[in-house]
């Protein structure tokens, strides 16, 4: 049995045809699952010979009936689809940085029946064991980093990012060096000061659109490393 064929099965024994009652002729389960199918295997970047790596969060876009109709059963759904997204990976070999997600949105641009599968890897983020910094205050920050939808605050002397252990910061990105960027805070009086220096990095380090070895970052300010982007905010 394929993956479709074992993922409508779970649904109809989930929630016993309630799918079937509520799209009939509109968008159908099977065909957002089918689409999460075909984003993976169009964007799989091969790392390895043995090794794609694949996008991990999902957002469907639907219209408005289409996500209203939708509405008591996205929990249930989603983790269906989150499931057979990894039954599908294991398949093919694919390999996901972080925890797959599924998400839905309601876009009043889409007509019933018709939807949306946009994708991104997004990869997991985690701080070694040495780095906690304590928690200060905003007169004692300098503000504080968004990765992958997690803070991670900006005190001095500031944190090291990578993939390797020995970072503060560890991203799962194969693109990401062990040791990649340094988020250096400088401190005088009240005021801080924030710089981005690129340790010898493979890929190098994108900072506000351009590739250079080290660069002062301020509010709004954003660092690409790898496939992952690194937005700093600084408090007002």
């Amino acid at each position: 049995m394929g993956v479709l064929q074992k993922f409508e099965r779970r649904l109809e024994s989930l929630v016993q045809g309630a799918f079937t009652k509520a799209f009939r002729s509109e968008v159908q389960p099977v065909e957002i699952a089918a689409a999460i199918q075909r984003e993976l295997d169009n964007n799989a970047q091969i790392v390895t010979r043995q090794r794609s790596l694949v996008p991990n969060a999902f957002i469907i876009d639907l219209g408005p009936s289409d996500h209203d109709r939708l509405g008591p059963y996205t929990e249930t759904l989603s983790n269906e689809l989150v499931d057979m997204a990894k039954e599908h990976a294991e398949l093919q070999h694919y390999a996901f940085t972080g925890p797959v997600s599924v998400a839905f949105e309601r876009h009043e641009d889409l007509r019933t029946g018709d939807f949306r599968v946009r994708s991104q890897v997004r990869a997991g983020v985690d701080r070694a064991p040495q780095y906690a910094p304590p928690q200060a205050p905003q007169a004692q920050s300098a503000g504080y980093l968004v990765i992958n939808g997690t803070q991670h605050p900006l005190v001095p002397p500031g944190v090291v990012i990578g993939r390797g252990s020995e970072s503060d910061i560890r991203i799962d990105d194969p693109g990401i060096s062990r040791r990649h960027v340094e988020i250096r805070v400088y401190q005088n009086g009240p005021d801080f000061q924030l710089v981005a220096v690129d340790l010898g990095s493979t890929n190098g380090t994108v900072i506000d659109g351009a590739r250079v070895p080290q660069a002062t970052v301020t509010d709004g300010s954003q660092i690409t490393l790898g496939s992952t982007v690194v937005y700093v905010h600084r408090w007002r």
